[in-house]
């Protein structure tokens, strides 16, 4: 039998590792939006915490340096609440970009192995002709040259 040889065997490799690079490329810009989402998470509680403390200073004895550290520490957390907002939206944007790529690497490496699968069956119908053929060859030589055992029947 005659072994089935993809002639783009070489590509479709060269797919899965695409595939799998943007998996990878996916899973790493994923993990660092959970990060940037857990950095942000940690500034707004400590936002609240400095919030807080403002409250229970305002409640207290009038400490004027301390009530105007602790505002001016909301202030300063705010703007880094605002920074970490914007760190957040491009990883976001780059686990969206990532998601497009594996998706298109996902489609490509699908597509070649429909191709491959194509040109087995293609190969799979010649084999089988070929088959027939040979059969029908090995049943018409047969009929056309009878076995001695045949003749003497015959004769």
């Amino acid at each position: 039998m005659t072994k089935f040889i993809y002639k783009m065997e070489s590509i479709l490799q060269i797919k899965y590792k695409m595939e799998d690079q943007a998996k990878t490329a996916y899973g790493s810009a994923h993990a660092k939006l959970m990060m940037e989402e857990k950095k942000l998470e940690e500034l707004v509680n400590k936002k609240q915490n400095y919030e807080d403390k403002l409250t229970n200073l305002m409640l207290s004895n009038l400490k004027l340096i301390e009530i105007r550290q602790c505002e001016n520490d909301i202030e300063i957390i705010k703007y880094y609440i605002k920074i970490q907002q914007v760190e957040v939206k491009k990883a976001e944007q780059q686990l969206e970009a990532a998601r497009i790529r594996l998706n298109n690497a996902m489609i490509e490496r699908k597509t070649h192995e429909n191709l491959k699968e194509k040109a087995f069956e293609a190969f799979m119908l010649e084999y089988e002709a070929e088959q027939r053929k040979e059969i029908d060859e090995l049943v018409s030589f047969q009929y056309n040259n009878p076995t001695d055992d045949q003749e003497e029947d015959n004769g």
